[in-house]
């Protein structure tokens, strides 16, 4: 659902970044959700905690699936709304994406995803078109436990994105969230293994991530709550 929304505001005034009008009656969130339902993906949760009435209010309007029957019974979206609960046990506000994850990661044995292999974990206020299933094919392909979208990037907005090298088999073997300095400049690679013919990639030498994430259902919950359980973010510390 979105960050605090700083950078937006006034425009996050009074609503989370995801709920921001564009071309009249959409919202931002509706491009990663029409992304979703055109690669034949119904099962969504959208996780919210900043300014999220009228981002409630536009989900509950536009995706009423009535009870999945427009997709046989199975499609649903459901907001998640961060919540405390009392006691030394009870839950915080989301600390990160991670952690927002994890707070509902429960929700991965429930009787209706059951036979969920994979779960993509996407951002509520991008602005893009996808094929995800063409992505969680190739997760699947090559058998990984985590994929990770990524675009070639130049050296003027590198610095605002992780970046990553990768070896010949598209396997990463370096991460690094948003470096600057010199941290940045040893991220350069040759991107021509991105399809980049030599122009583009001199012009575009590093390998950005877009914060899309597929993960094997299994390997993300062990992510979450065995090996990394105090890490709050994706991208700047559990990958």
């Amino acid at each position: 659902g979105g960050g605090a929304g700083t950078r937006l505001y006034p425009l996050t005034k009074q609503r989370a970044k995801p709920a921001v009008p564009i071309g009249g009656a959409y919202r931002l969130i509706d491009v990663p959700m029409s992304n979703c339902l055109n690669s034949g993906i119904s099962k969504m949760y959208i996780l919210t905690q900043f300014n999220s009435v009228s981002l409630n209010r536009h989900l509950a309007r536009t995706y009423n699936f009535g009870n999945g029957i427009m997709y046989g019974g199975n499609g649903f979206v459901e907001v998640l709304a961060a919540t405390q609960t009392p006691g030394l046990g009870g839950k915080e506000w989301f600390q990160g994406t991670a952690d927002a994850v994890r707070q509902y990661s429960w929700l991965f044995e429930d009787i209706k995803n059951k036979d969920v292999q994979d779960i993509v974990i996407l951002s509520g206020d991008h602005l893009y078109r996808m094929d995800y299933m063409a992505f969680v094919d190739r997760h699947r392909e090559v058998d990984a436990d985590i994929t990770i979208g990524c675009l070639p990037m130049d050296d003027e907005r590198a610095s605002d994105f992780g970046l990553m090298k990768i070896d010949d088999t598209g396997r990463i073997i370096e991460f690094a969230e948003k470096p600057t300095g010199d941290a940045l400049k040893a991220m350069q690679v040759d991107t021509t293994v991105l399809g980049l013919d030599a122009e583009a990639a001199a012009a575009n030498p590093y390998i950005a991530s877009m914060g899309i994430y597929v993960f094997k259902k299994d390997a993300l919950v062990n992510f979450l709550n065995k090996d990394y359980p105090q890490d709050n973010d994706f991208g700047g510390e559990i990958i």
